[in-house]
């Protein structure tokens, strides 16, 4: 396996149903079924839904879904309730489909306490974190009930970016704590630049994170590059500054090999979530960051 690869196997969960493509419910799962038979299924992570909208999932199953499916539900305030939902979801579907993975927001050590007592350890669950939070008491109760972080990233307004620094607190935080962790939102470049922020001909333009900026800022971080390099790391423009060979990658100085990149993904940064699945894949392939192998 490449360094890229190992690097970005199964990172992309798909969030079509979220803004800015906001797709209906069909055209969504349609979507997802036909990517997970495509070449480029090894990018593939999970179809993210709101616990609300399962049972529009229900009606567009029969028709749609192939093999066994793996989902990351969005859970609200009513956590003991939702959870419930994801458990009786699982029962109608094991055989098809499988909620492996609860997402849910909380901004007081109180919400996080309250998450883990109802998911217990049946979920896989990421807390999200406003990224200008006090993160140390946060992130500690997250570490002490063995559950994991989750940073959004963007949106679709210019303001609803973090700083680099605050990219860059949130992950170290998470690496001093092994706490694993996903992003979300303004990720769908590989490469930081200014992009359109909606679908919409004429819309707003805003300065977007890279995927590949994060996540090899998180390997390189956990392999010793300190923070204020990795600021300029999630502040790179250049695709030309990415230097990506068979067995290593490697930025301005800083190289990670294929075995750290296997390692900071089994251990730390385990995903994104993007509307789009094209937008990653194809711009990977537009600036030659495709793997060999």
């Amino acid at each position: 396996m490449s360094a890229v690869r190992a690097l970005l196997d199964g990172i992309v969960d798909y969030a079509g149903l979220f803004p800015p493509a906001a797709l209906d419910m069909a055209s969504a799962v349609r979507n997802y079924a036909s990517y997970v038979d495509e070449r480029d299924a090894w990018m593939l992570g999970r179809f993210v839904i709101p616990i609300g909208r399962l049972g529009e999932l229900d009606a567009v199953f029969s028709s749609t879904v192939n093999g066994a499916w793996h989902l990351a539900a969005l859970v609200g305030t009513a956590i003991e309730t939702d959870v419930q939902r994801a458990h009786e979801f699982n029962d109608a579907h094991r055989d098809r489909a499988m909620i492996d993975v609860l997402e849910v927001k909380a901004t007081s050590v109180e919400e996080i306490d309250r998450t883990a007592s109802a998911v217990r350890d049946d979920f896989t669950t990421f807390v999200e974190l406003p990224a200008t939070a006090d993160l140390d008491p946060l992130i500690a109760a997250i570490q002490r009930h063995e559950l994991s972080a989750k940073i959004r990233t963007g949106g679709v307004v210019a303001n609803a970016f973090p700083s680099a620094e605050h990219v860059t607190r949130f992950i170290r935080a998470c690496l001093n704590a092994g706490v694993p962790f996903k992003a979300t939102a303004g990720l769908h470049h590989p490469v930081r630049a200014t992009y359109r922020l909606t679908y919409d001909e004429g819309g707003p333009t805003g300065l977007m994170f890279g995927y590949l900026n994060v996540f090899l800022a998180a390997a390189m971080m956990a392999t010793g590059m300190n923070d204020e390099d990795a600021n300029r790391l999630l502040e790179e423009r250049n695709p030309a500054a990415f230097e990506l060979r068979e067995d290593t990658i490697g930025w301005r100085g800083h190289v990670i090999t294929t075995a750290d990149a296997r390692r900071v993904r089994e251990r730390v940064a385990v995903s994104f979530g993007s509307c789009s699945f094209r937008e990653p894949v194809d711009e990977l392939k537009t600036l030659a960051l495709t793997p060999t192998s």
